[in-house]
């Protein structure tokens, strides 16, 4: 694979493939707690901290429509569903830690850089916003 400069990803480029498929925080979320081992969707939410039960379902629906994760139905009751791993899905487990160890090790650094630029903006919006004269004296060169 060439980085070069001219050589544009395409559209069936494999690397753009593999971003629509995990870009989503919940889908990254969701294949990390199933890197242990099968899982209850109520234990997927209570792992996930934030996700709600309809987006949870959403995400596991996508996962499964890409083969990277499976739901097993037990003929029990009450009823049991478990999700897991699909052996495709566990070839993300290492880029998964990969990019988890990233984030530990750097996402002060990105906090930090975010707060920065986003002072920097507040500073450049007050200084571009224009200063009112004062009530009854529109027109201050006027003597």
């Amino acid at each position: 694979m060439s980085l070069r400069p001219g050589i544009a990803f395409l559209a069936d480029c494999p690397a753009l493939l593999a971003m629509e498929i995990i870009a989503s925080k919940w889908s990254m979320v969701t294949l990390f707690a199933l890197t242990d081992g099968p899982l209850r969707h109520g234990e997927l939410v209570e792992l996930s901290g934030g996700i709600s039960r309809k987006v949870l379902t959403q995400t596991l629906r996508r996962l499964q429509a890409n083969g990277l994760v499976e739901r097993h139905a037990y003929a029990e009751a009450p009823p049991r569903v478990e999700y897991g791993l699909t052996d495709l899905g566990r070839t993300l487990e290492e880029p998964i830690r990969m990019l988890t160890a990233w984030a530990r090790e750097n996402g002060d650094a990105v906090v930090t850089f975010r707060e920065a630029a986003e002072a920097a903006r507040t500073i450049e919006a007050d200084q571009a916003t224009p200063v009112k004269a004062p009530h009854g004296d529109e027109n201050p060169s006027r003597f």
